[in-house]
């Protein structure tokens, strides 16, 4: 009787133990290959040795150096007739 009992909760522990593992293994895996990008993920998970790895918050330019002109979108057919009704 005390055998049957004591198999049976040692088979329960081993499954839970079995699971869990797994889970700890598929995240570690699943944040090396996607999760990881994600700077908004990293600041959950307090994740400060990846964060200084990676991007700075600030940029890397002399501070002497002229901006750089900001990259605009492309005009639409409509905005470009506009403008070239409006120079003439």
């Amino acid at each position: 009787m005390w055998q049957s009992v004591g198999l049976t909760f040692l088979v329960f522990v081993a499954t839970l133990i079995c699971v869990l593992l797994f889970m700890l293994c598929g995240w570690y895996v699943v944040w090396h290959l996607f999760l990881s990008k994600f700077k908004f993920l990293r600041e959950l998970v307090c994740d400060s040795t990846s964060l200084q790895e990676g991007e700075s918050t600030e940029p890397l330019t002399e501070p002497d150096a002229p901006p750089t002109p900001q990259r605009t979108r492309p005009k639409s057919a409509r905005q470009r007739r506009a403008l070239t009704e409006e120079a003439t």
